[in-house]
């Protein structure tokens, strides 16, 4: 895995190139330990998660589960969701750039993150069923959410591969462009995002993760209190005057 941090946009890079990408324990374990610094950096304002321009990345590493037991798998997956748990749950914006296969967990890990920017020849699925397997890493859940209930049993029991063009009408991806761009467009996007109040952005996201994980009543009262803190910041006031005066705020992100 490859880090990169450049003017508050941090880039991770899934780098197992003669494995597709494949999602083994130690990459796993490097990605707790990116998590842990874009935790800890209050400097970072978007993030990009990418693979290479072939391949996101094309599953689990079945070579290294085959032989595994019911313990093994537990203490596997008990790893991987508390991993893919702290990405969906990094305070500001994350970004998927996606080229070629996204399978599997590479799906599941793509699903994490607020958005996903697709190149025109990505392919997503969840096939674990043809393995004898399930999907383990939130895709009976996050998949579920994001494309609706049927939709997303069609391509877990089936375990078909969907192209670009389907996953965007399904409302898996944000947008498709052509492949040599997906990573300029993520930037794009990142730029965008990161022009916004950084605070707001925050607790945007908390309200809408935390609504969409728990019942109506309690997602309301955390949008609610995230609502009036938003009026403890600077930026609500520049906001605001900036409205009023009628020029464009200049946001000190605090």
């Amino acid at each position: 895995m490859i880090y990169k941090k450049e003017n508050g946009l941090a880039v991770v890079i899934l780098n197992r190139p003669k494995a597709f990408n494949a999602l083994s324990e130690e990459l796993i374990d490097e990605l707790n330990q990116v998590l842990t610094l874009l935790e800890e950096d209050a400097d970072v304002r978007a993030l990009i998660l990418t693979g290479s321009r072939k391949v996101f990345a094309a599953g689990g590493d079945v070579s290294g589960m085959i032989e595994a037991n019911t313990l093994d798998i537990y203490y596997y997956g008990n790893k991987i969701h508390k991993a893919f748990d702290r990405l969906e749950d990094l305070p500001f914006p994350t970004i998927a750039a996606i080229n070629g296969p996204a399978l599997g967990g590479g799906c599941e890990i793509a699903m994490c993150c607020d958005f996903r920017i697709a190149g025109e020849c990505s392919v997503f699925g969840q096939p674990e069923i043809s393995l004898g397997i399930m999907p383990g890493a939130g895709g009976t859940q996050r998949l579920a959410k994001l494309i609706g209930v049927s939709r997303a049993k069609e391509m877990i029991f089936l375990g078909a591969n969907i192209n670009a063009i389907q996953a965007l009408e399904m409302g898996l991806v944000n947008q498709i462009v052509a492949d040599d761009i997906v990573f300029d467009e993520a930037k794009a996007m990142a730029a965008k995002l990161m022009a916004k109040p950084a605070v707001a952005l925050r607790f945007a996201k908390e309200a809408i993760n935390t609504g969409i994980n728990k019942d109506l009543i309690t997602g309301k009262g955390v949008e609610k209190a995230k609502f009036a803190m938003a009026f403890s910041t600077h930026d609500q006031k520049e906001g605001m005057k900036a409205f009023i005066e009628k020029r464009a705020p200049e946001f000190k992100h605090n």
